[in-house]
């Protein structure tokens, strides 16, 4: 008889790759939580795109509330000098535009006292007393002893009585002296120092006096250089007097913040509109669009902006929409601002054109407003609510994946088994086959 031979394989002995053959078989189980993996960075991309969108909708919601903010950049007075050597102004949003004539017949003098010279600080002089009197308060005794007879010492000694004055050690080629000055201006605050017994001698260095000037006619008189309770929400700093020159201080609305609130809708509406566009432009070069192109959500604020951005009222003098103050549309939906336009209305008709913006619940921004509100809500917001299914869906996704891979891991504890058999099995495929070569040859005999 011809010999028998038995199949090849596992003749070597050299048993399987288990670790391989598992890792294969569980790749293609895995088909699956790939897929989500996927979705997932699908899910991760568009919560970007709609995140970076919907802060830019929050940005337009800001310039529009300030452009309605009736205490905002809309509302900014400014207040002009005819001669800023003389005084300066400014004014705040509740001043009222109008022209003033000021004079300022005398600036506010803080009042001081000066001692004579000494060699230094720290020369002693003779003690004694003397009193110290703000105003018509009463007098407050300063008395001059061992422990604080020099300049340096009498100093932090006048100071630590906290009496509304400053004590200070001057020097120049002469020497060094004591300075008194009140803490503030006007004649209320007007020193005396009588009754001095010391070593030094004092000089009045200059009286308190009070500012005296005249805002239409009106005689005023102030303790300070600053004047800010003449005319309301106007703030006067007196540079200089100047009897034979009155001033004419110009109050009216800053139209500069005005045009500044105005750009700043502009820059912040197109921003978001460039984004969302740039959302549903299809690419010919990558053959894709953005990766919300088919988010809804993003269609409804689309929409919700071409409408309030065209809205109009009536009357008003013919100030009645965005285009009629120079801010016009592009093809592409964004806006472009007319400059000269908008500073000649700004210029020549403030009033229409903050009607326009802020007349309650008609105006341009409080419509507007309204409506961003809406758009941003938390709760019922679209990107906002976009946003949490995205955000939901990542979550059911990473349990998804989680539990999947945890049961393929314990179907890898069961392939591992299984196959590990088989390897054994192979690896005694060698001594087999001789126990049956054997027998088989003994048969052949």
């Amino acid at each position: 008889m011809g010999s028998f031979s038995v199949g090849s394989v596992g003749s070597s002995g050299s048993g399987i790759d288990v670790t391989s053959i598992v890792n294969q078989l569980l790749y293609v189980e895995r088909a699956p939580a790939r897929f989500w993996e996927v979705q997932q960075v699908e899910y991760k991309s568009r919560t970007t795109a709609l995140s970076d969108i919907n802060t830019k909708l929050v940005a337009l919601k800001d310039a529009v509330n300030a452009l309605k903010d009736v205490s905002g950049k809309f509302n900014s007075q400014t207040a002009t000098s005819s001669n800023t050597s003389t005084l300066t102004a400014t004014a705040t949003a509740t001043a009222v535009a109008a022209n003033h004539v000021i004079t300022v017949t005398s600036l506010a003098a803080t009042s001081s006292y000066y001692s004579n010279a000494l060699t230094d600080s720290s020369t002693t002089f003779t003690t004694g007393s003397f009193t110290l009197q703000v105003g018509t308060g009463t007098p407050t005794t300063i008395t001059v002893d061992a422990t604080n007879n020099t300049l340096d010492g009498l100093a932090t000694a006048i100071n630590n009585l906290s009496l509304g004055v400053t004590a200070s050690v001057i020097t120049d080629a002469n020497g060094a002296r004591l300075s008194v000055v009140s803490s503030t201006s006007g004649a209320a605050a007007d020193l005396t120092i009588a009754s001095n017994t010391t070593g030094l001698t004092f000089t009045k260095g200059s009286t308190g006096t009070n500012a005296s000037l005249t805002v239409d006619g009106a005689p005023i008189s102030s303790a300070t250089n600053t004047v800010s309770t003449v005319i309301p929400g106007v703030t006067l700093s007196l540079i200089a007097a100047a009897p034979a020159s009155p001033v004419t201080l110009t109050v009216k609305p800053d139209t500069a913040k005005a045009k500044e609130a105005i750009n700043d809708f502009v820059t912040a509406y197109n921003a978001l509109t460039q984004a969302i566009t740039t959302q549903f432009t299809y690419n010919t070069t990558t053959k894709t669009s953005g990766p919300l192109a088919g988010e809804s959500a993003l269609r409804i604020v689309q929409q919700e902006l071409y409408t309030d951005v065209a809205y109009s009222i009536t009357g008003n003098n013919g100030y009645v929409s965005l285009s009629t103050i120079g801010v016009n549309m592009n093809n592409d939906g964004t806006l472009t601002v007319d400059s000269t336009k908008l500073d000649g209305a700004l210029a020549t008709n403030f009033t229409d054109v903050k009607n326009l913006l802020q007349t309650a619940t008609t105006g341009f921004a409080v419509n507007f407003a309204s409506s961003l509100t809406n758009l941003t809500d938390s709760t019922n917001g679209p990107l906002n609510i976009a946003l949490k299914g995205y955000a939901d869906s990542q979550t059911m996704l990473a349990d998804s994946i989680l539990n999947f891979d945890a049961n393929l891991e314990t179907r890898r504890k069961a392939l591992t088994e299984k196959f590990s058999r088989v390897d054994a099995q192979l690896r005694q495929m060698p001594l087999l086959l001789q126990q049956i070569q054997g027998q088989l040859g003994t048969i052949q005999r």
